[in-house]
């Protein structure tokens, strides 16, 4: 009766009301599993965060978003599927065209950069690289599908009765924001970015017709490409290159490059899509 009731609760509050119970119901759930796993793991929130620990919280936080958002629309009686993740062949389509079309854009802007000599690639660190890429992508599928569902999904949704890029700017402002909880200050730099890169795939949504596969995809292969550069060191910058060029802290996404890489897909988008 009391799950029934709260279930009729959200249904009955406003799009804002619906966010915010959301997030407190995500964190609420969470909490009680996060603390003895920050506590296994022996970190707490004033200590650096390893790349171990923060894939084994954030595992555990997103493996509770689709429960919670099927509950939200069921609460609004609503399928599943008006987030915009169905699974059918078109969705799966969608999706290698993204992943195809973000690590093409990492390509050829880290092309650019080589031939620039602002970057050197070592090829010593194949063999690596061909042992980390499966798995490092099926983690990005996972992260890019959750983040996916909440922002360019739900949070979306919610945000309709709003002027879309209204709704886009909003939500893509709330999906920058967020990476300050895991990173901090090392996330400052990157905020314009991360913003540009939720405006983007909003567009993939909205040229898909509202089918999530293409931002899913997109989300997915930016991940991908730049945590398998990230964790086998095949790709060095030389700091030839001035740093608002490159990224502040070797982070593409705080530097000029990495944000025309983002306007390039999203042209592409507009235009060809």
């Amino acid at each position: 009766m009391q799950l029934q009731t709260s279930l009729t609760q959200f249904a009955q509050a406003s799009p804002i009301g619906k966010i915010g119970i959301f997030f407190a119901v995500w964190v609420g759930l969470w909490l009680p599993i996060a603390v003895p796993l920050a506590w296994a793991l022996h970190w707490h929130p004033l200590k650096p965060i390893t790349v171990q620990q923060k894939l084994s919280l954030v595992a555990s936080l997103y493996l509770l978003v689709p429960g919670i958002l099927w509950a939200a629309a069921y609460a609004e009686t609503l399928p599943f599927a008006i987030y915009g993740l169905t699974w059918r062949v078109e969705t799966l389509g969608a999706l290698g065209l993204g992943l195809g079309v973000a690590v093409l854009g990492l390509g050829v802007m880290f092309w650019l950069q080589q031939r620039l000599g602002w970057i050197e690639l070592d090829s010593a660190n194949q063999q690596q690289l061909n042992a980390v890429w499966f798995p490092t992508l099926l983690i990005a599928l996972g992260i890019g599908g959750i983040e996916e569902l909440v922002f360019r999904g739900f949070l979306l949704n919610q945000l309709q009765p709003y002027p879309l890029w209204g709704a886009a700017i909003v939500s893509s402002s709330i999906f920058a924001l967020l990476h300050l909880v895991w990173d901090g200050r090392e996330t400052l730099p990157q905020l314009p970015g991360l913003w540009l890169m939720g405006m983007v795939l909003v567009l993939a949504r909205v040229v898909a017709h509202g089918n999530l596969g293409l931002a899913w995809g997109l989300h997915a292969g930016w991940v991908w490409g730049i945590a398998c550069l990230d964790s086998t060191q095949w790709l060095s910058y030389t700091d030839r290159g001035p740093a608002w060029m490159t990224g502040l802290s070797h982070k593409p996404l705080a530097g000029l490059m990495g944000l025309l890489c983002l306007l390039g897909t999203a042209i592409g988008l507009l235009f060809v899509y």
